[in-house]
């Protein structure tokens, strides 16, 4: 009796988390294939995925396709930079089998409706896209000619393709990538109007703190791997004592008083602001903390927190390296599995809907 009653529970319990699960918002993003990752990709996306891994039905695969829209791309490194990526953020928390972890180029799918997006798309709104208008200038040569590489400009519709392709309703994107989402949702909204409801319009994630960390040495920009000075620059991998040392030589100003004040003092705030999503203290808690203080104390005690942190994370990653054969491969093509049935359908319902099928 206790037995069978014992059956029934783990039934009821069954069914439930299958009928959460199904009834979950669909939530899609994209890993660099790198390990050349930064704290401000940690804190922008990183972070966020792990937090949110339990609430949505997730998708998140190596952006592979889209990497090669780079012309400077190494191609002699990239399959092992994929792998890279992906114990990466394995080390940093991700459930690759949760979150449905694949690499794009597995997924002829991603093209195939990002040719049948390209052909509904104007020239007009993928030219008035920021960071082309950004890109492009790195291609801008001396004589006044352009060697623009047409997969940089079409880049926003290859997204579309891949956020629409899984009804996702939910991305988690950092503000320099929301004007591609409108995008996507403006791409959404043209097709269903003409073929009728094909597309779930997405919505935009974007962090209040942590969506975008700024540079050490100029806190006025973005932290990013492409900036030219690194020592403004956190990479997840690199040795902790040059961690150390970046975090110490931070840029501050002269006021010499830890505040959160992004207009006034740009530099302290966006170390507060680390501080802050390693430990969950609040901005006030921290200036109370540090009032009596000088930068020196507190860039110290945040260098350990930073310190502690990314030497967990490279123990786990360099562990993961060592099993990717054996444990990772595996559970990565059983994903891509998955994905392909997923995707393949939803392509064969766009296919019918603009006459092909």
């Amino acid at each position: 009796m206790i037995l069978r009653i014992y059956i029934n529970i783990l039934d009821i319990y069954n069914i439930l988390h299958y009928l959460t699960y199904f009834t979950m918002k669909k939530l899609l993003s994209a890993i660099q294939p790198s390990n050349q990752l930064t704290l401000g990709n940690y804190f922008g996306a990183i972070k966020q995925y792990v937090a949110l891994q339990h609430q949505y039905e997730s998708y998140i695969f190596i952006a592979d396709l889209h990497a090669i829209t780079n012309p400077k791309v190494d191609y002699s490194t990239l399959k092992q930079n994929k792998i890279n990526a992906v114990c990466l953020y394995t080390a940093c928390g991700i459930d690759l089998k949760l979150n449905h972890v694949f690499y794009q180029s597995d997924v002829p799918s991603h093209t195939e409706l990002a040719h049948i997006l390209m052909c509904h798309t104007y020239m007009g709104e993928l030219s008035r896209m920021t960071q082309y208008k950004d890109k492009m200038q790195k291609f801008t040569n001396a004589n006044g000619t352009e060697t623009i590489p047409a997969g940089l400009f079409t880049y926003p519709v290859l997204m579309a393709s891949d956020i629409l392709l899984y009804d996702a309703e939910v991305v988690p994107v950092g503000s320099d990538q929301k004007q591609h989402l409108e995008l996507t949702k403006t791409l959404a909204l043209r097709f269903n109007k003409k073929y009728g409801n094909t597309f779930v319009v997405p919505n935009p994630l974007i962090a209040k703190f942590g969506s975008k960390i700024m540079d050490l040495a100029n806190p006025e920009i973005k932290m990013s791997k492409s900036n030219t000075n690194e020592k403004g620059t956190i990479f997840l991998l690199e040795d902790i004592e040059i961690t150390r040392k970046k975090i110490m030589s931070a840029k501050t100003d002269s006021l010499n008083k830890v505040k959160f004040d992004q207009l006034n003092q740009p530099g302290v705030s966006n170390l507060m602001t680390i501080y802050h999503l390693l430990t969950q203290i609040s901005m006030e808690e921290i200036e109370s903390k540090y009032a009596n203080q000088n930068y020196g104390v507190f860039k110290k005690d945040l260098a350990d927190l930073v310190c502690n942190h990314l030497g967990n994370i490279q123990a786990k990653y360099h562990e993961c390296l060592k099993e990717y054969e054996t444990k990772i491969k595996p559970i990565l093509i059983a994903n891509t599995k998955i994905v392909n049935e997923i995707t393949n359908k939803k392509l064969q319902e766009i296919y019918k809907k603009i006459g092909m099928k």
